[in-house]
């Protein structure tokens, strides 16, 4: 069942962003909350839906939003997360003014926040779902890769069009779009900044899944819950050694194998699923998470 939504939302202070949630009802326009997520569980999946108006542009304040978002889902019980925007694109990528603000300051980088954000996605221990529909360029495709899964609407446009402003993706992008579709493939996606339709990104493995238009909510439902049914404890186990094989390599993947195995073995879901493949046969196991 679905509970009421969550509002994050970030307002200017003469600090800066002044982080503050609060519980409203489901039906609550988020336009009124400028610039909030709107959070929510749909049963074990975790829900949090962009609402950053007109387009979902990042910058500081949509950034901090956006971890504070994850750290929601973390602490939610959720074993499942959907990642997805409320408005007409998924993201239109950088505020180009708060970047410029951004970049006039200290060392002339983006802060410390861009690398916080990325390392909230890596580090939540429940898989996440980026759905993805309208356009979906620069730092909003690099939202969506920080993702474990993507899948995208038919329509979808999708890029990294950060050449054509004269920079190149700044919050992972190059090194995620070389994890997913190799190094000649990321190269010409920052190079040459150009928009990809859903189909060309799905066949070099940028993402994961292309349905239609009309099926877009229902398709990263369905995948979200498929996810949240299996044994949670073991899918953060095999996002740890994912994380760990892309740093560090395969070696080192091998040798942290065991310790991060240790909780699957002592899980009440790695039992329940020894007992229901002895009584039912493969795949037939009702997982709870524990």
């Amino acid at each position: 069942m679905r509970q009421a939504d969550t509002y994050i939302a970030s307002e200017p202070t003469a600090k800066g962003f002044s982080m503050s949630i609060g519980d409203v009802n489901q039906d609550s326009s988020a336009g009124d909350h400028g610039g909030s997520m709107a959070c929510h569980l749909d049963g074990p999946v975790a829900i949090v839906t962009m609402n950053h108006r007109p387009y979902n542009q990042i910058g500081r304040g949509f950034t901090e939003q956006l971890i504070d978002a994850l750290r929601w889902v973390a602490e939610s019980g959720a074993r499942a997360a959907i990642l997805r925007s409320g408005l007409r694109h998924f993201s239109a990528g950088a505020d180009l003014d708060d970047m410029l603000d951004a970049t006039g300051r200290a060392d002339g980088t983006l802060g410390s926040s861009v690398l916080e954000m990325l390392r909230a996605f890596d580090e939540l221990p429940v898989p996440i779902v980026a759905a993805v529909h309208g356009n979906c360029l620069g730092g909003g495709l690099e939202i969506a890769l920080a993702c474990d899964l993507i899948i995208a609407a038919e329509s979808a446009k999708i890029g990294s069009v950060e050449a054509t402003v004269g920079l190149h993706p700044l919050a992972g992008g190059i090194q995620r779009l070389t994890q997913r579709a190799g190094a000649a493939r990321a190269k010409e996606m920052a190079m040459l900044g150009r928009r990809y339709d859903a189909r060309t990104l799905e066949r070099w493995n940028v993402i994961n899944r292309v349905v239609a238009d009309e099926q877009l909510e229902q398709a990263a439902a369905t995948l979200a819950r498929e996810l949240a049914a299996g044994p949670t404890i073991a899918h953060a186990a095999t996002k740890a050694l994912v994380t760990i094989a892309i740093n560090d390599g395969v070696g080192a993947a091998d040798k942290a194998m065991a310790e991060l195995q240790k909780p699957i073995f002592s899980s009440e879901d790695f039992r329940t699923g020894i007992a229901s493949l002895k009584q039912n046969g493969p795949g037939m196991a009702s997982f709870q998470g524990r």
